[in-house]
């Protein structure tokens, strides 16, 4: 009776492993020298990667290569692991610095050589080289902690037909047999083994200068919508689901007023006790209206709340919220405006959100329920769909609200943004937008809550809809260039 080919176990096929470490054999001393004649490809592939991964962590690559890419990281620690004896030498030759490991990552026995945990694992077109995808990711689980990413680049399938051509015309190197991986695909495989993905960007329309012409058409025209789908390169990052960290055990609520006194009490009277510890720090900011006289009355009639008081140095919400971040003690962070707009009532929301790992920057939306009358002015409404729009395209994830003044996060993701702040610069009078992208540039899973939009009962809106306006469209251009164009 023969054997049902169906049922023949997987370790029984055919292994590509021996071709694999044969080519690789025979390649890995002209590496280094393909690397260089498509420069320009490497060169921005290497630039985004260094985007979404800050200098100075712990990184794992996984098929290092010669450790070209694992270099130009600048990894505090940096470990490279590949099937290739001879590309192993290489990278090792070049790159005294860097540990380099020779080991198959399908292997329990690599995976327990390379230690860990680290901060980010990246497979650089190395998902298309495995045997079972499914199970190598699996595998890694154990190198991870909760604030771990993954991140996989792969190509686009549409580019096959080129990427072939330039093979046979010796522009690239040959490459071995891969598997026919589409975005969805890797999304789906990092899932079933409890991964999330939390950014996915395509880049290089044109992977050559062309006279600089590329590189300008990659920069302003490849991020485009729709256009970005047919770009070369596809890049995912992943976050672990099944390694949650501890509900925050205490929260700080920052709210900053600026001529607010009438909302003071209501503030104080209104906020749930959500949490064991709660800490309610007031922050002032060259009020007229004898606000931090206010904030002392309160403070003492309410001795059973946790109220800390503080008179804000600088100028702006921004900087409001900033200090308020540095003197608070809570392990959690929430910021609420002090017009009540958005009511304290609805801060529990946002404390479960974050306790049951659902997102770990978690941002308020008014445009989602039936808002009071005047509540919102209706240029306001306009202006705040088109910013959402238009951050959605630049962030890569849906967002409805990005003006909304309720954001949470955890004290040590936001000492991560602080750390990662000259790269977009101190810009962002507001906060929202600093914020928001610090983020997404720590690939931190934001996730929006809709609320209700309550109108003023008290004092007027600190927001001017024309100069503030302005303001905003300049800060949009400015994340179009350092989200988008990098510059």
């Amino acid at each position: 009776m023969s054997e049902d080919p169906s049922l023949t176990p997987a370790t029984a096929r055919p292994s590509r492993k021996a071709a694999l470490k044969e080519f690789a054999a025979r390649w890995a001393l002209r590496r280094n020298d393909f690397i260089e004649r498509g420069r320009a490809f490497h060169e921005q592939d290497h630039r985004y990667l260094r985007f979404l991964i800050p200098e100075g962590l712990k990184v794992l690559e996984v098929g290092c290569g010669t450790g070209q890419l694992l270099a130009a990281l600048k990894p505090a620690k940096g470990v490279g692991v590949d099937i290739s004896p001879e590309m192993i030498g290489i990278a090792r030759a070049h790159n005294p610095t860097l540990d380099f490991i020779i080991g198959d990552i399908e292997t329990p026995e690599t995976v327990d050589a390379l230690g860990g945990p680290y901060d980010v694992i990246v497979l650089s077109d190395t998902i298309g080289l495995l045997e079972d995808c499914q199970n190598t990711l699996a595998g890694l689980r154990k190198l991870c902690t909760a604030e771990t990413r993954i991140v996989i680049s792969y190509y686009n399938y549409l580019w096959e037909p080129v990427l072939k051509l330039t093979e046979f015309l010796g522009l690239r190197m040959p490459s071995p047999l891969t598997n026919w991986l589409k975005p969805a695909d890797i999304a789906n495989l990092l899932m079933l083994v409890d991964f999330e993905v939390v950014r996915e960007d395509w880049r290089q329309l044109i992977p050559m200068r062309l006279l600089g012409l590329g590189s300008l058409i990659n920069r302003f025209v490849a991020t485009l919508p729709l256009i970005r789908r047919f770009c070369l390169r596809n890049y995912l990052v992943a976050r672990p689901l099944w390694l949650r960290e501890k509900p925050p055990a205490s929260v700080s609520v920052i709210i900053p007023c600026r001529n607010e006194r009438g909302n003071v009490e209501p503030i104080v009277q209104r906020l749930p006790k959500f949490c064991d510890d709660i800490e309610i720090v007031f922050i002032e900011g060259h009020s007229s209206d004898g606000t931090y006289e206010e904030m002392e009355r309160v403070a003492k009639l309410y001795p059973d709340r946790d109220i800390k008081l503080m008179r804000q140095t600088g100028r702006g919400k921004g900087n409001a919220v900033y200090e308020a971040f540095t003197a608070a003690r809570g392990e959690l962070l929430m910021i609420l405006d002090a017009d009540m707009t958005v009511a304290p009532e609805d801060l529990p929301k946002f404390y479960q959100a974050v306790a049951t790992d659902k997102g770990e920057f978690v941002n308020g939306s008014r445009l989602v329920y039936p808002r009071e009358e005047d509540a919102m002015r209706l240029l306001n409404l306009i202006a705040n769909h088109g910013f959402s729009i238009v951050f959605s395209w630049l962030l890569n994830q849906r967002f409805t609200d990005t003006l909304c003044g309720t954001k949470v996060l955890r004290r040590h993701h936001w000492d991560s943004i602080q750390a990662n702040r000259a790269y977009f610069g101190d810009f962002d009078p507001f906060g929202d937008f600093d914020l928001i992208f610090g983020a997404s540039k720590l690939n931190l899973k934001i996730v929006e809550i809709p609320i209700p939009y309550a109108a003023r009962l008290y004092g007027e809106t600190q927001i001017s809809r024309f100069s503030h306006g302005w303001l905003l469209l300049r800060m949009v251009s400015f994340a179009y260039f350092k989200l988008k164009t990098m510059r």
